[in-house]
């Protein structure tokens, strides 16, 4: 986890930039999926036909009940579908994979068919994140992310999952959360005090509520037992819920030591986790049966998660221990030993020893606006002025600047690209005689990639194989690229307990660029 003093840096580094490029920074950065094809499965309940039939007779419906037809008319519905947009934006957009959709649908039509409530229908989007999340918004608006479908390992996890996240909807925990006396005073007074009365503000506060909003603990407690009894219903392992709570909480602690991405977006950071809830879970199971009593059916998640992408996608660049390659942009920089890179759509933050911070980003600049002039056209709090000039950093030209900032210093290095400039943001405490050493070495390892070095860098995905005799978990690690602690990372995935000895047959996940 980050220190105090780590986040302190972060922040600013942040507010090092005065006015804002930061947004056509981010734009510069992000360039994900121009036009994404929809990866949403439209799921009902649907009733079994026995006896003979007349093939005259039965004809498609000329209107077909789907979820567009369905919540046309639900005002909560209406909310929601309205906030989808904004949750593509978070979590990197649809992942689209017709047999990776085919897999979700199939456990969700699953659960569906042995629902309390067959009219309920769902739309289900698997989103282009590697975060560990899945939520539920009012109307049937399903979400789970690419980086839990990559941590499950069979259908029965998969399954509790989304039945919590169904049972969120069937219990009308959107709409009690919406109706607390608590929430509604607050509402009131930030609509009269803030926003204003028009309907419009009101709307828009409504919208913001329901946004990624937490359940409170009895919810998510509620929806714990909801789903197990539903995903039993449905033929799965009811102790596959425990075992798959046990499996996020450990990958959120790996995350923890190695400070990746960012946790506020996981599954772990908007439900509440206690190993009293995971005992919960597993009472919950006892009292339906004895463990193995349900399906498990790993062999189906295993072949719609092959070849699923792991980690950062290509229009976000790769993080390859201590270096960051972009192939899209065709430029890599590394920084040294140690420090722990956080990749996002916007900017590269790294961290290290002694409060270090390095945070790089980039902008769209005129070619007749000099680097000189530009640093300080005022984006940058507590310039020295005195310390701005220009040089070439790989052949390219360069501008490189001094700030302060109440106790941290600021080395800046911008280089042009073409018409896109990218800027290198060092950080350190005021005290520290380290800054200039650290940015000369980010700065120096700044380069512009061929189109080969480009071609070859390729995303990191999830690939099922099996074990051969003489295989091991550490054989088999080392045949993982692009991470770090590579044993630990493969147990985890695969959800193996410490000492265990693989078999001759058995499937396992592993990471590779293959």
């Amino acid at each position: 986890m980050l220190s105090s003093a780590h986040r302190k840096g972060k922040q600013l580094l942040h507010a090092v930039f005065a006015s804002s490029p930061v947004n056509a920074a981010r734009k510069a950065l992000s360039l994900r999926w121009a036009g994404m094809i929809p990866a949403l499965v439209l799921l009902s309940a649907c009733q079994g036909l026995t006896g003979a039939m007349d093939p005259e007779a039965f004809k498609p419906s000329e209107n077909p009940v789907t979820v567009d037809s369905y919540t046309r008319n639900d005002r909560l519905a209406q909310l929601a579908r309205a906030q989808h947009p904004r949750i593509l934006a978070t979590y990197g957009g649809e992942y689209s994979d017709p047999k990776l959709e085919r897999m979700v649908a199939k456990v969700v039509g699953s659960l569906t068919a042995e629902s309390d409530n067959p009219n309920q229908t769902y739309r289900i989007t698997i989103l282009n994140s590697p975060n560990v999340n899945a939520f539920a918004l009012p109307g049937g608006y399903l979400y789970v992310t690419r980086g839990l479908l990559a941590l499950a390992n069979d259908s029965a996890e998969l399954a509790a999952v989304i039945a919590h996240e169904m049972a969120h909807v069937t219990a009308n925990h959107g709409v009690a959360r919406q109706q607390k006396e608590a929430e509604e005073a607050v509402a009131s007074k930030v609509v009269s005090d803030v926003l204003g009365n028009s309907q419009d503000a009101r709307v828009a506060l409504i919208r913001n509520q329901l946004s990624l909003a937490q359940f409170s603990r009895n919810q998510e407690l509620e929806a714990d037992a909801i789903g197990i009894k539903a995903m039993a219903r449905a033929g799965y392992d009811p102790f596959a819920a425990a075992a798959f709570l046990q499996s996020m909480a450990r990958y959120a602690d790996f995350r923890t030591v190695t400070r990746a991405k960012d946790a506020n977006l996981d599954f772990l950071a908007s439900h509440p986790n206690a190993p009293q809830r995971i005992e919960l879970a597993r009472r919950h199971a006892r009292g339906i049966g004895a463990p193995g009593t349900g399906m498990r059916d790993r062999d189906l998640l295993l072949a719609g998660i092959d070849g699923l992408l792991y980690g950062d996608t290509p229009d976000e660049g790769f993080v390859r221990g201590n270096q960051f390659l972009h192939p899209k942009l065709g430029i890599a920089f590394s920084v040294p030993d140690g420090f722990v890179i956080d990749n996002s759509a916007a900017e590269v933050v790294a961290s290290g020893d002694g409060d270090i911070a390095v945070r790089f980003d980039g902008v769209k600049l005129p070619m007749t606006t000099g680097l000189a002039d530009y640093l300080r056209s005022g984006w940058i709090a507590g310039l020295d002025v005195t310390s701005v000039n220009t040089g070439t950093v790989a052949g390219q030209e360069a501008g490189f600047a001094k700030a302060q900032v109440e106790g941290w210093q600021f080395a800046i290095t911008v280089i042009r690209v073409g018409d896109q400039v990218y800027r290198l943001l060092t950080a350190a405490p005021r005290t520290s005689t380290q800054l200039d050493r650290i940015a000369a070495n980010v700065t120096s390892s700044f380069r512009v990639l061929s189109d080969t070095q480009k071609t070859a860098l390729r995303p990191l995905r999830i690939r099922v194989i099996t074990v051969k005799p003489g295989d091991t978990v550490a054989s088999l690690a080392e045949r993982m690229v692009g991470v770090d602690r590579k044993v630990e990372l493969l147990r985890l995935i695969n959800a193996l307990p410490p000492g265990y000895n693989l078999s001759s047959g058995e499937k396992v996940k592993i990471i590779t660029d293959q």
